[in-house]
C-alpha cells in the first residue's frame, strides 16, 4: 500500500482503508474519519467506533496510524448488528438535572449532537455552515440514522438506534480511560525524573506546585451519604451536580460519578455512578412495557452480579421487599429463571456447540405503579420456528419469590441485609419518580 512504513499508514490512506473495510457495515461510517472534525491526530489518538487508535509521527513529521489497529476496529464495527427500529431518545429532555461535563472525554457526543442540531441556519452560506459542523463521531456518520419525532403540539425529539448509542457511549468511555492512562503516565514520568533542581518544584510562595496534568482533587469513595433520600427532593437541591462529581462511581469505583442513579419504582436514591455504569444498568426498553434482554445482562446477573445486586438494593424499597424494580425483575425472569426454556441451535461457525436462538425479550401487562398485578410474558423474537415464540408467562408474585430464592443462593450477604421486617416508612404502593408530562417518561429509564 502506498504511504505505508513499518505497519504504519498515513491518515489519508487510513481514511480510504476505513471506508473500504466498513462499506458493508450495518452502522454507516463517514469518510474522513481520521482527517475531518472532530478527529484530531495531534491529540495522540483517533476514535473509531469503540476503539482508541493511537497516532504517531513518522519520518518527515507525518501523522500515521497502525494499519492493524484500523483493521481490528473495522472488524469489530462490522460485527455490530443494528436495528433501525430499536431507537433510544438522546434529547432534548425536560425536567432532568443538568449533568456536569468532565474534561477527560472531549467527545461528549450527546452535547455535540445537541449543539449542532440547535445551531441556527443564520445568514451564512450553506457551504460555510457545513465547514463548522460535525462530519462524524468516532468514524460513525450519525446524521444518516438520526430520527426526529414531533408529536402533535410537543417539542421535537431526537433518536438514534440503540446499537449506535452504545457504540458512542463505549467510545466516550474508552476516550476517558485513555486520557486517564496518559495522565498517569505523565505523572509517573514526572515523579521518576532525577531531582536535580528541587527549588524549581516550588513556587514563589514556598508551596509545592501542582502538576498541570494531575487531577485537581482526589475522588472520594461513596459511603452511603445519600442513603434513604428521595431523588425527587435531592435532585432539586442547588449544587447537587457538583457534589456528585466529587465522588467516585459507586459501582466501578474508578471513574468519576456524573449522575445520581435512583429507583424509578420506589423513588429512592441508590448512589452516584459514572455515565458508563448508568448506561449498563438502564433497562433496554423497546416500549413502555417491553424489554429486549441483551447479552449485557450476563454481566449484571452473573459475572458482576454481586456488585450490581448490592447496588440495586441500596434502594430501601427494593431491599425491604427483597426484590428488584419491575423492569429489572422482568429482565432477570427472562434471562435467568427461564434460561432452560430458551431454544438453541447449532452454531454455524463450527465446533462451538449450540447457541441460544433468536433475541430474548419480556413484556408485561399492568402498570409499574402497581407491579403486583403484572404478568410477565417471556418470548423469543426471530426464532426459525416462528417470528415470535412465547416461552412462559410468569405472574409478578411468582417471579419475585423465585428471585428471593436465587438471591439467597447467589449473593447471601445481599440477601441477609434484606427482609420484610424493614418496611417501616416505605410507601404501600410504589410511585413514579419523574412525572410523565409529555407521554415519553419511559425514555428517561
Amino acid at each position: 500500500m502506498p504511504g505505508r512504513t513499518d505497519g504504519l499508514i498515513a491518515l489519508g490512506f487510513a481514511d480510504v482503508l476505513w471506508g473500504d473495510l466498513t462499506a458493508g457495515s450495518a452502522v454507516p461510517t463517514a469518510s474522513g474519519a481520521f482527517t475531518r472534525s472532530p478527529a484530531h491526530a495531534g491529540a495522540g489518538y483517533v476514535l473509531l467506533g469503540s476503539h482508541v487508535v493511537a497516532t504517531v509521527r513518522a519520518n518527515g513529521g507525518q501523522w500515521c496510524v497502525a494499519e492493524a489497529r484500523v483493521r481490528q476496529a473495522a472488524a469489530d464495527l462490522n460485527a455490530v448488528g443494528m436495528d433501525r427500529q430499536d431507537l433510544v431518545r438522546i434529547g432534548p429532555f425536560r425536567g432532568t438535572p443538568r449533568q456536569e461535563c468532565h474534561g477527560e472525554s472531549p467527545l461528549r457526543w450527546r452535547q455535540r449532537i445537541t449543539r449542532e442540531l440547535q445551531m441556527p441556519g443564520g445568514p451564512e452560506p450553506a457551504a460555510r455552515r457545513d465547514e463548522v459542523r460535525l462530519h462524524h463521531l468516532a468514524g460513525i456518520d450519525w446524521r444518516q440514522i438520526l430520527a426526529e419525532r414531533t408529536p402533535d403540539g410537543a417539542q421535537r425529539t431526537w433518536w438514534l438506534p440503540r446499537a449506535v448509542v452504545r457504540l458512542l457511549d463505549a467510545a466516550e468511555h474508552a476516550e476517558t480511560q485513555w486520557a486517564k492512562a496518559a495522565r498517569t503516565r505523565q505523572t509517573s514520568a514526572a515523579v521518576t525524573e532525577p531531582r536535580l533542581y528541587p527549588r524549581q518544584a516550588r513556587n514563589a510562595g514556598g508551596r509545592q506546585a501542582a502538576s498541570p496534568a494531575g487531577p485537581t482533587g482526589a475522588l472520594r469513595p461513596y459511603s452511603k451519604e445519600l442513603e434513604g433520600q428521595l431523588y425527587s427532593v435531592l435532585s432539586r437541591k442547588p449544587g447537587i451536580s457538583r457534589r456528585v462529581a466529587g465522588w467516585a462511581c459507586a459501582v466501578c469505583r474508578t471513574a468519576p460519578a456524573t449522575v445520581l442513579d435512583h429507583c424509578h419504582e420506589h423513588g429512592y436514591v441508590r448512589a452516584p455512578v459514572c455515565q458508563s455504569c448508568n448506561t449498563q444498568e438502564r433497562p433496554d426498553h423497546l416500549y413502555s412495557n417491553d424489554i429486549r434482554v441483551a447479552g449485557r445482562y450476563t454481566r449484571l446477573f452473573h459475572t458482576g452480579g454481586v456488585d450490581w445486586l448490592r447496588h440495586w438494593h441500596r434502594c430501601p424499597g427494593c431491599r425491604a421487599r427483597t426484590t428488584l424494580p419491575l423492569p429489572h425483575l422482568a429482565a432477570w425472569t427472562a434471562h435467568t429463571a427461564c434460561r432452560s426454556l430458551r431454544p438453541t441451535h447449532r452454531d454455524p461457525r463450527g465446533s462451538r456447540g449450540r447457541k441460544p436462538c433468536g433475541v430474548l425479550r419480556v413484556s408485561w401487562t399492568g402498570s409499574q405503579q402497581a407491579p403486583r398485578s403484572c404478568l410477565f410474558t417471556v418470548a423469543v423474537d426471530f426464532c426459525p420456528s416462528g417470528e415470535h415464540r412465547v416461552l412462559a408467562q410468569v405472574p409478578y408474585r411468582e417471579a419475585a419469590e423465585r428471585f428471593r430464592t436465587w438471591l439467597a443462593e447467589t449473593a447471601p450477604a445481599v440477601a441477609a441485609a434484606a427482609g420484610p421486617d424493614r418496611l417501616d416508612g416505605l410507601p404501600e404502593r410504589p410511585r413514579p419518580v419523574i412525572a410523565d408530562t409529555n407521554g415519553e417518561g419511559q425514555a428517561l429509564f
